[in-house]
């Protein structure tokens, strides 16, 4: 069984809620997921004015060396112009030590985001947090195109063959949709199968 980690940072509730998808892909393809949130380096008074939203049941992950404890690592995050957010950058900025060890090559990645706009952003995001892990030696797995909401063209949904991801809309009232959601699942538990053969 692999152990898969799925890290995100999400500032509305978003990607929080797109994390517990992965989760549960990650489950569905045999493999045992931790949902852990970075911390936020917002001042407060920015943070609650913005109205920014903390899941208090995912719990911080602060130490990076912590990392090592897994055979896969999701991370997800929402685009500022178009790249990662600052502060899943600023946990990526303390694992130097780990990139020193080596202790996250070979292991499985992947990443998942969401933008206001449906052009806003999403692929070069998930490619910022791609680059994080390829420099770390880990084999990228993005949503492949076995995932059939790829294909739909009913509605506007994030799609990415890169990731997972999702349109939260400018005010951020449009919530995940079920084909974005199954498109973390869809992911997760790809990663938690492929996580496993490499990890035998």
């Amino acid at each position: 069984m692999a152990k898969v980690l799925v890290l995100y940072y999400s500032s509305y509730g978003h990607i929080a809620k797109m994390a517990d998808a992965m989760a549960e892909g990650v489950r569905q393809g045999g493999g045992e997921a931790d949902v852990r949130r970075v911390r936020e380096t917002a001042p407060d008074d920015v943070a609650k004015s913005a109205g920014f939203v903390v899941n208090e049941n995912h719990a911080l992950l602060t130490d990076p060396n912590e990392l090592t404890n897994y055979d896969a690592i999701i991370v997800g995050t929402g685009t500022r112009y178009g790249r990662m957010s600052s502060q899943m950058a600023a946990f990526w900025d303390t694992t130097g030590g780990v990139w020193a060890k080596g202790g996250l090559v070979g292991k499985v990645g992947g990443a998942f985001t969401s933008t206001a706009t449906q052009h806003g952003g999403q692929e070069t995001t998930l490619f910022s947090i791609i680059t994080n892990l390829m420099h770390h030696g880990m084999t990228i797995v993005g949503l492949d195109y076995a995932y059939e909401g790829h294909t739909g063209l009913d509605a506007v949904n994030g799609s990415t063959p890169y990731g997972a991801s999702t349109i939260a809309g400018g005010d951020g009232s449009r919530q995940p949709t079920e084909i974005e959601l199954g498109g973390a699942r869809h992911q997760g538990k790809r990663i938690a199968e492929l996580a496993a053969k490499l990890s035998v």
